[in-house]
């Protein structure tokens, strides 16, 4: 039989086999340009907010020389705390600066020019945090922190930008996990690094800091070799060659039609519209109950408790028995913990769903807060309530990294089209900065005040956002862009019916 009629007589189950197997493995090219991408964005922010841990002390001592030798006198401990603070929290106030100019430049300079631009800052910050001990200036220190934030701010938001817009639909979710699998990658690289046997000790920590380079480096190496969005190509730049191109790069002669047709059906949505500003998106009513959402998750994703349990941890690990010189290694159990559970949210992403995720992972924080408050309360009662206390910190880690922790990035790449997407995420990025530098400024005050009760205010967050998920947000897996903005613009559950083989198909709908 000649092989142009093997096709037409092929049995349609095979032909359906063959299929899923294409939607479920990303294409070699697709996945490399995932690891480029987010070697310098999202690990970047991840090492740098453990890797500065470490050399602690160390960098206090040097504050304090340096302030001996310019005015012949000690630096009173306060000034000392309030300095390291400085150092510490500027680098949120340049991740807030970063995320109001990331959108912007993915717009101008597209999303893998914005993160190829964005590694200067890196380098900058490692030039300031590598010199600042032989030049004899802590305030080296401040500036390196405050570039290295501005590249976190920026990479968030301009990497996930880039994942959702070169995945298939079908594995759009797994893709958008790599997010939260390099940021956990970074933090525990970051505590790897810091330990006494590699770099953590006195006389290793500006290199430590400066080591922020080589993901700058490795990005600079490698991305340059992946092609732009496909979607920013045709839509925002009308390059139909180039964006074809960039798909069959990306995904392979067979899947990028399937692609190209998606894409083209959004740009004709979308034709006469321009980009939206920020503070169009409030203006907005077609796109309310998306921003609402993505605002209240990206708030929530700070405030839900995950940083009362990093403070706790220590203490706990101590009440536990567990040595002091011990604990930075059990304190890798923690960083581990997260890349696991990022890396299992990516395989089930595409089988349970968004909204079962990240419900299922607010409602599990929010059961061990509860859990979490009464071991801490009865600590004395019995010598395995300590044990218990750890059990619940590695529970609460495992719970934020099921849901909250990869989903979250994956809803704000889906909830909105491309000409709203980039100031989305500005939006997002800024309230999630501000909500990281809101509760690093109150959460000493709210522990101090409520100890250990502190977690019935977490509590309250997590069922809260649970309760709002599951009955605000459709679940969007296998959804295309336009899909999902129909299910929002109805305010009803719709169903999808696909006809064929075409992935545009027509969304049919009936109330419920």
């Amino acid at each position: 039989m000649p092989n142009e009629f093997l096709e037409e007589f092929e049995p349609l189950l095979v032909k359906g086999i063959k299929e899923k197997r294409q939607s479920q493995y990303p294409n070699k090219c697709l996945l490399l340009a995932m690891c480029a991408a987010c070697i310098g964005g999202t690990f970047q922010y991840g090492y740098n907010v453990s890797v500065i841990n470490a050399p602690t002390e160390y960098v206090q001592n040097f504050i304090n020389q340096t302030w001996k030798q310019r005015h012949q006198t000690d630096i009173s401990e306060n000034v000392v705390v309030l300095l390291w603070s400085t150092i510490v929290s500027v680098f949120t106030l340049g991740g807030l600066l970063g995320a109001t100019i990331g959108s912007t430049l993915s717009v101008k300079l597209g999303r893998k020019g914005s993160l190829l631009m964005n590694n200067i800052f890196a380098l900058l910050a490692a030039l300031a945090m590598g010199l600042s001990y032989s030049v004899g200036y802590f305030e080296l220190l401040i500036v390196g922190r405050l570039f290295i934030g501005i590249n976190a701010g920026i990479g968030l938001c301009v990497q996930a930008l880039y994942l959702g817009e070169i995945a298939p639909t079908s594995l759009r979710g797994a893709m958008g996990m790599g997010t939260s699998i390099f940021i956990t990658g970074g933090i525990l690289t970051g505590q790897v690094i810091g330990l006494k046997e590699l770099l953590g000790r006195e006389e290793y920590w500006p290199i430590l800091l400066s080591t922020v380079s080589i993901p700058a480096l490795l990005q600079l190496v490698t991305l340059p070799w992946f092609p732009e969005s496909p979607r920013y190509l045709l839509i925002d730049k009308g390059d139909k060659e180039a964006c074809q191109k960039a798909l069959r790069q990306l995904h392979g002669s067979t899947d990028s039609e399937r692609e190209w047709e998606d894409i083209e059906k959004e740009k004709n949505n979308l034709a006469g519209l321009q980009t939206k500003k920020p503070w169009q998106l409030f203006t907005d009513g077609s796109i309310r109950w998306q921003l609402v959402t993505v605002l209240l998750l990206s708030a929530a994703q700070q405030l839900n408790g995950v940083n009362a349990i990093y403070f706790y941890a220590e203490y706990v690990f101590k009440r536990s028995g567990i040595p002091n010189d011990k604990i930075p290694y059990v304190t890798l159990g923690t960083g581990a913990c997260e890349c696991i559970t990022a890396l299992t949210c990516g395989m089930l992403v595409e089988c349970l769903g968004r909204k079962v995720l990240i419900t299922g992972g607010y409602t599990l924080m929010g059961i061990c807060c509860i859990l979490f408050t009464l071991t801490l309360t009865f600590q004395d009662a019995s010598p395995v309530v300590p044990y218990l206390s750890v059990v619940c910190v590695f529970a609460f880690i495992l719970s934020f990294g099921l849901g909250p922790g990869g989903v979250t990035n994956i809803l704000t790449t889906e909830l909105f089209t491309q000409n709203a997407r980039p100031a989305a995420y500005m939006l997002t990025g800024t309230v999630n900065w501000l909500s990281f530098f809101f509760i690093g400024l109150l959460f000493p005050f709210l522990v101090i005040g409520l100890q250990q009760y502190c977690f019935l205010v977490f509590l309250v967050v997590c069922f809260l956002v649970s309760i709002y998920i599951f009955f605000v947000i459709p679940e969007t897996k296998n959804k295309t862009f336009l899909e999902i903005q129909n299910e929002f613009k109805s305010g009803r559950k719709k169903k999808l019916s696909y006809y064929g083989e075409e992935i545009g198909a027509n969304l049919l709908s009936t109330s419920v």
